[in-house]
């Protein structure tokens, strides 16, 4: 059990800070609305994976993964959901193109932002189909024969989900000193418009790759 572990840790940290849509949106947001943006994101993007852990324990996952159709449903509303807001993030930017001397400052309630950041990390987890994947068929690659199943699954999604809490506050913290930065408007327009143009990347990805 112990070799599985320290074998499970480098390959599951090697995914965790694999490029994808669920850090450059953390990192977005943490540069453009500070540390609690980026924390709120973070928090839905940990749901997301809670969740998804949770239907891998119940079969749901599995279920998904085994029907061709399950996924493509999956995976056709992720790449919808992606294209749609990089596409709001575009527009925002093409908004901003008056307000060059004018300061950074988003007319949205702290609140109604912060549930904003915390629902789009969610629904950027969760509809992306090979998180789902990664549990019902990464995890068991490193389950000992012999070990209990389901204690063993428990523990190696932890310890995923460990270092990907870790990840996501490097790219926090990350996001925040770049913040200051981020503050002029017309580098604000660019990030957004390199966020928006990257989020589309990876819906166009989603929905023309393979199984």
């Amino acid at each position: 059990m112990l070799t599985a572990l320290l074998a499970f840790v480098p390959a599951a940290a090697l995914l965790v800070v694999a490029p994808g849509p669920d850090t450059l949106l953390v990192l977005r947001n943490s540069a453009r609305g500070g540390r609690r943006a980026g924390l709120t994101t973070a928090a839905g993007t940990v749901t997301g994976l809670l969740v998804w852990a949770a239907a891998a324990a119940l079969g749901l996952a599995a279920l998904v993964r085994a029907s061709e159709l399950g996924y493509s449903i999956v995976r056709w509303c992720g790449a919808a959901y992606l294209m749609l807001l990089g596409s709001q993030l575009l527009w925002r930017s093409r908004g901003r193109r008056d307000a060059e001397t004018e300061p950074a400052v988003d007319p949205e309630p702290a609140h109604r932002r912060q549930i904003a950041d915390y629902l789009t990390g969610i629904g950027t987890n969760l509809f992306n189909p090979k998180v789902g994947v990664f549990f019902v068929s990464f995890l068991p690659v490193f389950i000992p024969r012999g070990a209990p199943v389901a204690p063993m699954s428990l523990l190696l999604g932890a310890i995923f989900l460990a270092e990907g809490i870790i990840w996501l506050f490097t790219i926090i913290l990350l996001g925040d000193r770049l913040s200051v930065v981020i503050q002029r408007p017309r580098i604000r327009r660019r990030l957004e418009r390199v966020t928006g143009l990257v989020m589309i990347g990876f819906g166009l990805r989603l929905a023309t790759e393979q199984r």
